[in-house]
Order: structure tokens, then sequence, then C-alpha cells
């Protein structure tokens, strides 16, 4: 029966999911709204809204991150998939040869570093041969995506469900529990992409390639002539800095170069000027006296970095301050002290002025920078670097090792229920504290606090749902509308509302949501709420045909060269791959 509690419930949640789909802002804040009317409207008492601060599955996820970090700093992971990946004669080999290391690593490591790490060794490897890296930067993706579901650790959505079962009083996931539905599916992914997957894959130029053929439309160089009148005022007192369809990406000025170009530096004599934008408004530039637009030059991008100016490619990211933003009113240029040079959105450049230009998740950003701006920002939630970071053969060999065997120590303490999940990762942080293996202030770079929240805020909301009976009367509807089809029919409809779900929202909010349903479900039909968990844990990351209801399909996006439809081609196919292997191997393994 509906009452105000349950109506009012599923009206908060129904907009919550409106605004995510919407992305009127960033997925935590929404969810964070969400718990708070909840929580001041007397719904959730504080004890209940705080629940999800003190999950042990969430704790758990923000452990692992520092784990994470302290392996992937050794850098020993780019020479395992470089090396695996072999000479590149035959593509269908290397694909296989690339796609079973990298879904290892992912089953025991985040998603979302090792695509930053190996998109960039993977598109070097490609233009070495003369490969697209469009046919392989996809498989990447989904091969973290099918590694990330083989273990209780392989992503953060296994653990949130885990810590959710340990509330209910139940046993939660044991560490290859998914395994038994993952490991099958995971190998047919892999055999699907290596025959009907390849063929469906685009043969693309990438986002660098795009930003470099294209330079003559976008670049445009000026020269500062003698006795100009320009010569002696600041950049910003020239009129430089506001043009109407050009953006001042860089200084040169005895061949050392400046960028990004200050509004303070006042101009000399002979000193060269490179805009990016409309080269269709350079008649701007014409009309400044003391100005020469030095037409016919061939600019190149690798003709503007040299000595500390380097270019940098970042993809923007799910929970981007800059989504939303024109690059003018994020004020990019002061808070990163970079200058983008142009963005691709959708395999094409953005041809319109840098500044006016309203950024998206999942844009490419070619940006020219200071040589420390990778070291600056690697870690940030605003963009991934796609840019090969410099790294030594390996950090530290001591190092090195105590990352390694901390992270497999970890594993089978875990796996063989010496002791739970949550205190294997407290001793591995403590363990890699003690023998200065990860510093503290390393440490917080690693930790993605906005997921944490957004976890921690969608618990709380899931908590609501469970407790006001709202669960438990969309359940009903469930169990209404797929009577005829039986378990199996509550199992598919579980499945495929949460793989939707993910694919708009976030696979952590969708596992969340989707938990107090499920549990729901389970008991009205009395069979073992196992079946449900393990449909949602995988239903969660078997996210396949949007580049945007993952993190790891976003990353690959702009840099391989991809349309939203090429996910579509590819990913819906492997959608119902997964949807028909789960249920089955669940039916037979928990109902039947």
């Amino acid at each position: 029966m509906m009452t105000f509690e349950i109506g009012f419930v599923i009206f908060v949640v129904v907009g919550m999911l409106i605004c995510l789909i919407k992305e009127i802002a960033r997925p935590d804040f929404i969810v964070f709204c969400a718990l708070a009317v909840l929580l001041l409207t007397g719904i959730l008492s504080p004890a209940d809204a705080l629940r999800g601060f003190s999950n042990e599955g969430m704790l758990t996820v923000a452990l692992l991150f520092i784990v994470a970090g302290a392996v992937k700093q050794t850098g020993m992971l780019n020479h395992i998939v470089t090396r695996s990946m072999g000479t590149g004669k035959s593509h269908r080999k290397s694909l296989v040869q690339m796609m079973i290391p990298v879904s290892t690593l992912s089953a025991f490591l985040n998603n979302t570093p090792i695509v930053v790490m190996f998109t960039p060794v993977i598109r070097k490897w490609c233009k070495e041969r003369n490969i697209s890296p469009s046919k392989f930067l996809i498989p990447l993706s989904y091969a973290t995506i099918f590694g990330g579901t083989l273990t209780l650790i392989g992503t953060s959505t296994n653990l949130v469900i885990h810590g959710f079962m340990l509330e209910n009083g139940m046993g939660g996931f044991s560490m290859f529990q998914l395994a038994i539905v993952s490991l099958p599916a995971g190998l047919l992914g892999i055999l699907y992409m290596v025959t009907i997957g390849y063929k469906l894959l685009p043969d693309r130029k990438t986002s660098e390639e795009s930003f470099e053929e294209s330079s003559r439309e976008y670049l445009s160089e000026a020269l500062v002539e003698p006795n100009s009148p320009l010569i002696g005022k600041t950049i910003e007192k020239a009129g430089l800095r506001n043009l109407q369809g050009l953006y001042l990406i860089e200084l040169i000025r005895n061949g050392d170069r400046t960028a990004p170009v200050p509004s303070f530096i006042k101009l000399k004599e002979n000193d060269r000027l490179i805009f990016t934008g409309l080269l269709s408004t350079i008649v701007e530039l014409q009309n400044i006296k003391g100005l020469r637009v030095e037409t016919g030059t061939n600019l190149k991008l690798e003709s503007l970095q040299n000595g500390s100016a380097s270019l940098v490619e970042a993809v923007v990211s799910h929970q981007s301050l800059l989504i939303q933003q024109t690059v003018k009113e994020s004020k990019f240029r002061s808070k990163y002290d970079a200058g983008i040079v142009a963005v691709h959105r959708n395999d094409e450049r953005i041809n319109n002025k840098v500044g006016d230009i309203k950024l998206k998740a999942g844009d490419t950003l070619l940006l020219l920078a200071n040589k420390d701006f990778v070291n600056r920002w690697s870690n940030s939630r605003d963009f991934y670097l796609l840019s090969p970071i410099e790294d030594p053969e390996i950090v530290d060999p001591k190092k090195s090792i105590i990352a390694i065997t901390t992270l497999i120590v970890m594993i089978l303490l875990a796996a063989f229920s010496i002791i739970p999940m949550f205190k294997a990762a407290v001793l591995a942080v403590v363990t890699l504290f003690v023998t200065k293996t990860v510093s503290f202030e390393s440490a917080r770079k690693y930790i993605q606090f906005d997921v944490l929240l957004l976890i921690a805020c969608a618990i709380g909301v899931g908590i609501a749902l469970e407790q006001t009976g709202a669960a438990t009367l969309i359940a009903n509807h469930f169990v209404q509308i797929t009577k005829g089809a039986g378990v199996i029919g509550a199992i598919i409809a579980v499945y495929f509302l949460t793989t939707l779900f993910t694919e708009i929202i976030t696979n952590n909010a969708a596992a969340v949501l989707m938990f107090p349903i499920s549990l729901a479900i389970s008991n009205q039909l009395e069979v073992d709420p196992m079946a449900f968990f393990v449909t949602i844990a995988i239903a969660a990351s078997a996210s396949f045909a949007t580049p945007i209801g993952y993190q790891a399909n976003l990353i690959v996006y702009g840099p391989g060269g991809y349309r939203f439809s090429d996910y579509l081609k590819i990913g819906i196919p492997l959608n119902i791959l997964y949807l028909v292997v789960t249920v089955v191997i669940v039916y037979f393994v928990w109902i039947v």
C-alpha cells in the first residue's frame, strides 16, 4: 500500500535519477542533495543517513585506492602489457594478448587508472606498427570491465554490494564467487571481440592524428613589428586577451616559449604570438596596428613544443567541475596554468573559439602547458591525462617489490578467508605506510573522494527505500509484471533495469538502488537472494553500449576517434551475451 513516506521517497529517487540523466551537476553532489532532502524531512534519522559513511564496502574501496596507487606508481604494469602484445603481425592475436593480461590486472586493481595508463601505451604501440588504435582502445576498455567482475575487489560496485550484504547480516561475497558467472562471460566476451567485434570496430584516426592533420585550420601566427605601438604594453592592454574568435596560446621570444601566456607579460619587438581558434576571424589580428599576421606559415603542433612547453591530451571526466561551463567561465588558463589548443568531440574537432566552447564529459582537450603540468595534475578529478608520463623504468625496485607483494598477500588472506577483506585492506595500507612505499601525501592523491561520497550517499538513499517500504512496493510490481515468467523473468528484469541504470547514471548508484529492491523480490519469491546480488554485480559493471555509462569507456572515446554509434553497434550484442550467460548460470547455481 502506498503511504505518504513511500510516495515521497519514490519522488526524491525519481528526481535524483532525472538530475543524473540530465547531468545538471556532478553525480556525487546530486546524490548528496537527495540524501540531504531525506534527512531534513525526517524520512531518515541522522544515524541512518550517515550509515553509508561507515559502510565496510565503501571503506574497503577507499583503502584499495591506496593499494592500487602504490602498484601503479611502480611502473611495472606498462611493461607487462607492451611485452604481451607481441609484434602485431596478427592483429587479432595481439588483441587477445592485450585483453587477457589487462583483464587479469583489472580483477585486482581499479579499472580507471589501468585504462588511463595503457591508452597512450597502446596508441604508441599501434603508431609504430601503422595500426589504427581504434581497433584496440574499445577492447582495452571492455577488457577492464571483463576483469572487474571476476573478483570481490575488481570494481567498487562489487564491494558496495558486499558491504550492503554484511549490513543485512549476510556473509557477503567471497573473493572469487562472482567468477562463477563472470569468467565464462569474460572468455566469451574476448572471443566475441576478436571475431565479430573486431569486424565491427572502426578503422579511424585518433584525436591525436586529427588535431595534427587539421592544425592549419586553427593555428595562426603573428609578429610584433619593430616600432610597433604594442611594444611595452601588456597582453591585456594590447587587446589580445579578449579577441572575438581567437585565443592566444603561446609567446615565442628569442627562441624561449611561454605557454600559457599570462595577461601581465609586456610585449617586445619581434615577439611571435601563436593563436588558436577560428581562422575566419583572422582579420581581427590584421586590424591591430603594429602586428603582422604571418601568412603562408605551415604551423605544426610539434613546433609549439620544446624546452619548457609540451602538448598534453586530457579527457574531461564524469566528475569534472568543468562540465557545462565554457572554457572562459572555468578560467581554465589561470586555474590549471595551461592553454587549450583545440577540443575534440564525437570524432571531430569543435570549430569554434576555444573560450566559447561549453565542455562535456568525454571531450578530448589538446593542452599546451609547462613540463611539470602532468606531475601536478595526473591525479586530477577534472580530467584524465593521456599523454605518456615520462616514467623511469622502475621507480624504486625495493618499493615495487613491497607494493606487488603487499597486493598478493592481501588477496590471498581474503581469498582463503584468513581475515575479512576489509581487515586485509587495512593491513595492506598499514604495510605500505610503515615501509614508506606510499606517503600520506600521495595516498591522498590516490583516493577518489568524489566516488566515496557518491557511494556513501547512495547507500543512505538505498536505506530510505528499504526502511519506508518503497523497495517492497516496487518489488511487488516487479513480481506481478514477471509472474508468467517466474524466477527467470524476475532475474532478467533485475539485470535489465540494473544495466539500464548503469548506462544512464553510474554503476555504484545503480547497484545501491537495486539492492533493496532485489532483496525484497527474493523474499517474496522465497529464493536465495545471492542469485539477485550476483546478477546486480555483473549487470552494474557490464556496461558496453554507451561511452557515458562507465568511466573506462569514456576515457577511450575521444582518443580512439570513436562515435557514440560505435559503442551501440559493438556493445549491444555484448550486453545481450552477458545477460544470457548471467541468467543461465545464476538460475542453475543459485535457484535450481
